[in-house]
């Protein structure tokens, strides 16, 4: 077949580019097009320096002969193999079917033998193949999380459960929140990566339960079909005119799926710090409408900010440390207390509402 039946130039060599995290045999149109043209052209030739490549199998399904270039072919350098491509592709196409990686070195050695070489060079073309999507370096974290929990992995992580987990993970959040406030953008994608870390080995710990075992892929789903379901001024028809507005929607939503409750206060993690369960308790039982008073009284600054409403808290906490008291356990005492009177005030509204059904019916 001639040059111009294949639709492949002679004098070209092709870098064929693709990711592991494709599944194999999704290769780009372009890429089906250099394989079959080249394959069929005169002298044309289709290496990979792979005996395992992924894409071996499906590409000679699809008819096209691949040759794979051994290590004693290729010679102990990348230059060695540089050289042989280059020579091939003067007489022929050739497309270099690249590993996983890309084959950097191989890369390296074709612009070093180029920038040497004193012979006419052939066209060099790079072409991708398959190419990484928005998240997929997240299931090489998947991978390297199975790698360590498996046999032959890390003695430590395969004997770690969620219990002796969870230390990790709150003092993983604290140093997230450190990293945020530093404003250092490396150490903050450091300890994002970490806490992400986390939840992927939760995952995976999970994926090994005998007898109700979930993966990552159902937590990714669960939480996707949440957000959805959560931001339906998005994802359906519902009109939200702020931020506000969106804030409404989000507690009425999530009001309606945790139905099963009996307080508005329920499902509050009791195991936050003492400080931010008290606002959380407080922020719940307002958006209620059960403003329960909260015990005590302080002296209101003249302009309620950060500075003055931090100021009063460190007053209180040395108050407490000058009397000998823990402020910590103080606080989460007093915001578990102001909780069960929330759970009072609605129970005795509850009461009231009934009443005038109880009264008609004994009428």
């Amino acid at each position: 077949m001639s040059e111009q039946q294949s639709g492949v130039p002679q004098n070209r060599l092709i870098l064929l580019t693709g990711t592991h995290r494709v599944a194999p045999g999704l290769l780009s149109w372009p890429a089906w097009q250099v394989l079959r043209e080249t394959s069929a052209a005169s002298g044309g030739q289709v290496l990979t320096g792979e005996a395992t490549h992924p894409q071996l199998p499906y590409v000679r399904d699809a008819g096209v002969e691949v040759t794979v270039v051994s290590d004693d072919d290729q010679g102990a350098a990348p230059q060695v193999l540089a050289r042989r491509l280059l020579a091939d592709a003067r007489t022929g196409p050739v497309v270099w079917l690249a590993g996983s990686d890309g084959d950097p070195e191989l890369g390296a050695a074709l612009g070093a033998v180029a920038a040497g070489g004193t012979q006419a060079l052939p066209a060099i073309e790079v072409v991708p193949g398959s190419w990484d999507l928005p998240g997929s370096r997240l299931l090489d974290l998947v991978a390297v999380m199975d790698r360590l929990r498996s046999p032959g992995g890390c003695p430590w992580d395969a004997k770690q459960t969620h219990q002796s987990l969870v230390r990790y993970l709150v003092e993983e959040a604290y140093e997230l929140v450190d990293a945020i406030d530093s404003g250092d953008r490396a150490h903050l994608r450091e300890e994002l990566g970490d806490v992400l870390f986390q939840v992927a080995f939760h995952a995976r710990v999970a994926e090994e339960d005998p007898e109700d075992p979930f993966t990552i892929d159902d937590v990714a789903g669960e939480i996707v079909a949440k957000l959805m379901r959560r931001h339906p001024h998005v994802f359906a028809d519902v009109v939200a005119e702020s931020a506000e507005h969106v804030e409404r929607n989000w507690d009425e939503l999530k009001a309606a799926e945790k139905s099963g409750r009996e307080s508005v206060v329920d499902g509050i993690p009791l195991g936050q710090p003492a400080l931010s369960l008290a606002g959380k308790v407080i922020a719940r039982s307002r958006r209620a409408g059960f403003d329960v008073p909260v015990p005590g009284s302080v002296t209101v600054p003249e302009h309620v900010d950060d500075d003055s409403v931090g100021e009063l808290l460190l007053a209180a906490t040395q108050l407490a440390a000058t009397h000998g008291v823990d402020a910590e356990t103080a606080l989460r005492a007093a915001a578990l207390r102001h909780r069960d009177a929330v759970r009072a005030a609605e129970a005795a509204a509850a009461a009231k509402a009934a009443e005038p059904g109880e009264s008609a019916a004994q009428e």
